[in-house]
């Protein structure tokens, strides 16, 4: 259980003697009770950029995180982490809730209650499939992380939460000092435009790209296996690898994602080995906020169109098309019936809306439920990954298939990606319209649902679209 002290909203323009203070405190609390404990540091601060303190702070051996949503006003930031957990076994999300809620019970803070997201968070990252993963896989099957930094955006307001583990040792002096210099070098980074200078951005899309797998054909396989009744629906992802002349950066790439995209969630997670897997994606899994769970079924896609008569005429295509519903039905059944099998009663819309993109549109079913308290988001988390809009129906027929025609690794293409914060709130989506990038390396991930009815072509044409948009977002 978080502990709450009386410390509450430091202030970077006063002294630093309230927090060498508030870490005396927390000194106190860990000799008496013999064990370490996590101070967890709220000051409130002038408006910043988090993506510009995560592009200048953040380094390629520390694990970080990545979270924005233009639309509803917010963004996170997370940098290093004073405590990380990895799993790989079937159980990973109970072993990572376990890790996640000892770790609460170590942790001290002075947030403030009214400030939205200053509540100490653990980041999570979970891959597709749960086995462990080859030597040469870049993240695991299972990664959460304190932060040691965490720089929040609510609207016009913004905060720093520094969190530091506090030992009967621990010397205060230079720990204070460290916190407060960090805390007010963070506070002074500017915002910037993440623009390369000619000829630089030319000769960063100059790029090699090759394909991982003929899609088209897998599709087609897919199709006579469906006809023969050995599964109802399959997910296929594609990948393409991109080489650049030049390094990838991931602050711009992120900063052009969520200005094409500002409807959707954009993130990055870092494995704290150079890697960084980062995308924009419209698809939410879970959030559970004040005891109301909201999820998403979102599948069934057609382009947007290039006028609005085209546009018009393709959205009414999509509602009116019995394979994209029969698709979407699937996805909204399985979340449902996942739901109450958890023992709560979700409610939906009898049919779904469409939801417009940038570049594409889908069906789109809010499903949302009352939560109790003792239901820990990722218990719920773990029976609804992976949903039908992602792998297939009936789904542990899907899950091997995915293995059987994709020649690559998903890794976090299509996983949960997301926080738990210590009141029990979580956020997390899932990681499509991805990539993985690695210095002037990248490799790009989209998919299409596959059901009966479905054309190899116009599969591909679709995937091809997503990667396109993608691939543009990165230079």
């Amino acid at each position: 259980m978080l502990c709450q002290s009386s410390f509450t909203g430091l202030s970077l323009s006063q002294n630093c003697k309230q927090l060498h203070q508030f870490l005396e405190f927390c000194q106190r609390q860990s000799i008496e009770n013999e064990q370490p404990k996590i101070a967890s540091i709220f000051f409130e601060i002038d408006s910043i950029d988090p993506l510009a303190v995560l592009d200048q702070w953040s380094k390629p051996h520390q694990l970080h995180f990545y979270f924005e949503n233009r639309e509803q006003e917010w963004a996170i930031a997370a940098i290093d982490s004073v405590v990380s957990f990895e799993a790989s076994e079937a159980h990973r999300f109970l072993t990572v809730q376990q890790f996640i809620q000892d770790s609460f019970n170590q942790l001290i803070s002075n947030s403030s209650h009214d400030f939205p997201g200053t509540i100490p968070r653990f980041f999570c990252s979970f891959a597709f499939f749960d086995q462990a993963p080859p030597s040469d896989a870049t993240f695991a099957p299972a990664t959460a992380f304190l932060p040691q930094w965490q720089v929040v955006r609510w609207r016009d307001r913004s905060a720093i939460l520094a969190n530091f583990l506090i030992q009967p040792q621990t010397n205060l002096e230079d720990l204070t000092d460290t916190i407060w210099h960090q805390a007010q070098a963070i506070e002074a980074t500017s915002s910037h435009l993440f623009n390369f200078p000619y000829p630089m951005s030319d000769l960063l899309k100059q790029w090699q790209i090759s394909d991982t797998f003929p899609f088209s054909n897998a599709v087609a396989s897919a199709l006579l296996d469906i006809q023969q009744q050995h599964f109802h629906k399959l997910v296929l992802a594609h990948a393409i690898d991109v080489v650049s002349r030049l390094p990838f950066q991931a602050g711009r790439s992120l900063h052009n994602l969520r200005q094409r995209y500002p409807d959707c969630y954009v993130f990055s997670t870092g494995n704290g080995r150079g890697q960084s897997f980062i995308g924009a994606s419209p698809e939410r899994l879970l959030s559970l906020q004040n005891q109301t769970l909201t999820t998403d079924a979102l599948a069934g896609s057609a382009p947007r169109g290039k006028t609005i008569s085209e546009d018009r005429q393709f959205a009414q295509q999509l509602m009116s098309s019995d394979k994209e519903q029969r698709e979407h039905g699937m996805v909204v059944d399985f979340i449902t019936k996942r739901l109450e099998g958890l023992g709560l009663a979700p409610h939906h819309a009898i049919a779904p809306v469409l939801l417009p993109l940038s570049n594409i549109q889908h069906l789109h079913t809010p499903i949302q439920a009352a939560c109790p308290t003792d239901r820990h988001p990722l218990e719920i988390l773990a029976e609804l990954h992976p949903t039908p809009a992602v792998a297939g129906m009936p789904r542990a027929i899907a899950c091997q298939q995915i293995q059987r025609y994709e020649q690559f690794e998903r890794s976090l293409y299509a996983a949960p990606l997301g926080w738990v914060d210590a009141q029990g709130n979580a956020e997390f989506i899932v990681g499509i319209r991805s990539a993985l990038l690695q210095g002037n390396r990248a490799r790009l991930y989209a998919g299409a649902g596959i059901v009966a009815g479905s054309d190899p072509e116009r599969e591909f044409a679709e995937v091809r679209l997503k990667l396109q948009a993608l691939l543009q977002a990165l230079t």
